[in-house]
């Protein structure tokens, strides 16, 4: 499980300021219960085409489907999850009438062109892929190494192409917002990672672009595969959210061992509505009784987000009020405090070290833990939307095919 200063490290560069569709697959039927997997028989139909997101017993049908033996399911899964092949005749393991019989049935990998990639002089390394539709979404992998030189790879990944919520202080949202990304959409840009990294990843954040519970079951589909499939530890995975209604509790049905982390921004109503305008449709008091829900059904800790944005939200009042909120609803919170940086057009200002200082113990001093997350990648554009507004600052330019740097882009924090 992330301790709170390894999750204040990794989660800085994605979850601050922060595109034709596919084809539609049976995996989008995917179980919601995430506890089991769900039939070969059920999960596999004539529209699902593309491998990455099936699980062994899936692919294993498939290749039965095929008048091939069982254990072939089992070599597509090595190669897919394992060997990250992006193309079926590298299949080399399985013999060509096998390879060609799925192509004329129009299976595909489903693995994405990285477009572009970037490499921050810290090491941490921005993505940006490049979707069958011509969109483009950002992946960052952050490398950290322990006292004892173990390097611990997170995922930071996008479940959107843009975000439809538009909050004030966001690069992403200022992009406009296209659609949903499909399941495994998700899943390669974990595989993208590790194969630029050459190195496994250890844990997955969904603090890319976009809002994971507007996009729901796909990011549960995801979070299985991930789980079940790439091998990745259900507490080494964080769902972020700014808060949408209902999802929470849908959420917490699933009695993940993930983290949730809530974007809270501000300690009253009145403020957060106007640096996240979706509050307006979902009260503080609500969404704190979600969250104190959660933990009831799953005991899992909610961990809350919060932007630090010079005059606005970082007095030491705020911080009092912030920690009076907290054991107002709950005990045992835990807060990140992201220090801002602004963006482009952007009427918000970093506060000064001593304000995040004296905020940070004002909530130490009134009983709660609290973390000051480090900025990593900046140099490499790799706050979220940083990159992709450079190529693309809509979701889908007019012309999608003639993707080229635009001027005067959003600089996210």
């Amino acid at each position: 499980m992330m301790t709170a200063t390894s999750t204040s490290l990794i989660q800085r560069v994605c979850s601050v300021p922060l595109a034709r569709a596919v084809r539609t697959r049976a995996m989008a039927v995917v179980s919601m219960n995430l506890s089991t997997t769900p039939a070969p028989s059920q999960a596999l139909s004539a529209d699902s085409r593309v491998l990455l997101g099936l699980s062994e017993p899936e692919l294993q049908q498939l290749a039965l489907d095929l008048k091939q033996q069982s254990y072939r399911g089992k070599q597509l899964h090595h190669l897919i999850y394992k060997r990250k092949i992006k193309d079926i005749q590298d299949f080399s393991q399985v013999p060509l009438a096998f390879r060609n019989e799925l192509e004329e049935a129009g299976w595909k990998v489903g693995r994405s062109p990285i477009y572009q990639s970037v490499t921050s002089a810290d090491g941490t390394v921005k993505l940006l892929i490049k979707l069958e539709d011509n969109r483009l979404i950002e992946t960052v992998g952050i490398p950290v190494k322990d006292e004892k030189g173990v390097m611990r790879l997170t995922a930071c990944v996008s479940s959107q192409v843009g975000c439809p919520l538009r909050c004030s202080f966001c690069a992403t949202g200022k992009g406009g917002f296209s659609r949903n990304l499909k399941m495994h959409e998700i899943v390669e840009q974990v595989l993208a990672v590790e194969e630029i990294f050459n190195h496994r990843v250890t844990n997955v954040v969904f603090m890319g672009m976009g809002e994971p519970m507007m996009n729901l079951k796909s990011v549960l589909a995801a979070h299985q595969c991930l789980n079940k499939d790439v091998q990745i530890g259900q507490r080494m995975i964080t769902i972020s959210t700014v808060g949408v209604p209902n999802t929470i509790k849908k959420l917490a049905s699933h009695k993940l061992q993930s983290t949730l982390a809530v974007s809270l921004h501000a300690p009253n109503q009145k403020l957060r509505e106007t640096i996240v305008p979706s509050a307006k449709a979902y009260p503080l008091s609500a969404l704190m009784k979600d969250c104190r829900d959660y933990f009831v059904e799953t005991s899992r800790r909610v961990s809350f987000e919060y932007a630090l944005l010079a005059g606005v939200n970082d007095a030491v009042e705020h911080a009092v009020e912030l920690a009076e909120l907290l054991h107002e609803w709950g005990r045992g919170y835990h807060v990140n405090l992201i220090p801002f940086n602004p963006i482009e057009g952007s009427e918000y200002r970093r506060p000064s070290k001593k304000a995040v200082q004296a905020f940070a113990a004002a909530l130490e001093s009134n009983r709660v833990t609290v973390s000051t997350r480090q900025t990593r990648g900046l140099d490499a554009d790799a706050a979220c939307g940083q990159l992709r507004n450079k190529f693309q600052k809509s979701p889908l330019p007019t012309d999608s095919d003639n993707l080229q740097p635009e001027e005067d882009v959003a600089v996210a924090c």
